[in-house]
């Protein structure tokens, strides 16, 4: 073979690894989600709330999971966790998903909370899909609730009034799921945090920043954040608005109600047993059973 044709051959091998890195970065959602182990079902059924935070009648949950950009490996056991959270606690039945279709008013009628469980990229374009953009938000208006899950902040890039209605928008993580970083609680005596007892908490998790303007102490509860005392966490900072890094946050959004937080990309979140109980109070907060204070605090 001559020098042009095996530079050809090189090229080319080098095109195709190239191809296939950038997929495996990009990490779309697989056609089907892998199987958990019998032992990761276990950790997450152990660490369930044992009961509803409040009596409520049985709602019922649209799971939503679609990734058009990086794909959580999480995501079967965020999946799972909700799921058997809803048949622990009586509360809720779950549809798990990430087909579009439910995007309709005529299906999203059926539900009372649609949970965004790491999607990313999400296809919400006021252009390209009106009538979408209008369920969802009609939805929430309307009385109903979201509920956020790490990455859901990760979407509506094309759709100003779906990230406004998130609270925030994903523009890096600088904390990385490998490390492990502390939390402060900034709101105590919330009823939606009396898991942690008034304690911050150290976490090995993917913090998201948040930045201004989306992201704005007085246009939401911001629940818990970073705490920048901790070197480590502190460290990782490199912008001024890192300082203030929110965890989890809740909102109203016209009669309905958005609960975000931020933990959920490695695993291991979904085995925690306050974090579990967190969730669950948020949860019953967007399904409107759960009745708390909301009034954003613009000052630390």
């Amino acid at each position: 073979m001559c020098k042009m044709g095996k530079l050809t051959g090189v090229l080319l091998v080098c095109a195709v690894l190239a191809s296939l890195l950038a997929s495996a970065v990009r990490g779309e959602s697989p056609a089907k989600l892998r199987d958990l182990k019998p032992e990761e079902i276990e950790k997450i059924k152990a660490a369930l709330p044992e009961k509803a935070i409040v009596e409520a009648p049985r709602r019922k949950m649209l799971v939503f999971w679609r990734c058009e950009g990086f794909f959580h490996t999480s995501i079967p056991v965020v999946n799972r966790a909700m799921e058997e959270m809803g048949k622990k606690t009586g509360l809720y039945d779950v549809v798990v998903t990430d087909d579009y279709s439910y995007f309709t008013p005529e299906k999203l009628k059926e539900f009372d909370v649609v949970c965004l469980n790491n999607t990313t990229g999400l296809k919400f374009n006021p252009t390209g899909t009106p009538e979408r953009c209008k369920a969802l938000l009609d939805f929430v208006n309307s009385g109903k609730g979201i509920v956020g899950v790490h990455a859901a902040t990760d979407n509506f890039k094309d759709w100003p009034d779906g990230e406004e209605m998130m609270g925030g928008k994903f523009t890096g993580h600088p904390w990385g799921g490998g490390g492990t970083w502390a939390i402060k609680i900034d709101e105590p005596a919330h009823p939606l945090m009396a898991a942690f007892k008034g304690q911050g908490f150290k976490i090995k998790d993917e913090i998201y920043r948040t930045e201004p303007p989306l992201y704005s102490r007085s246009k939401q509860l911001v629940l818990m954040s970073l705490d920048m005392s901790d070197e480590a966490t502190k460290s990782q900072a490199s912008k001024p608005s890192d300082a203030d890094t929110g965890i989890s946050w809740i909102k109203n959004v016209g009669k309905g109600r958005v609960f975000y937080c931020s933990l959920g990309h490695n695993d291991e979140i979904m085995y925690n047993p306050t974090i579990m109980q967190h969730y669950l109070a948020g949860i019953q907060f967007a399904f409107g059973d759960y009745k708390v204070d909301t009034k954003p605090k613009p000052t630390r």
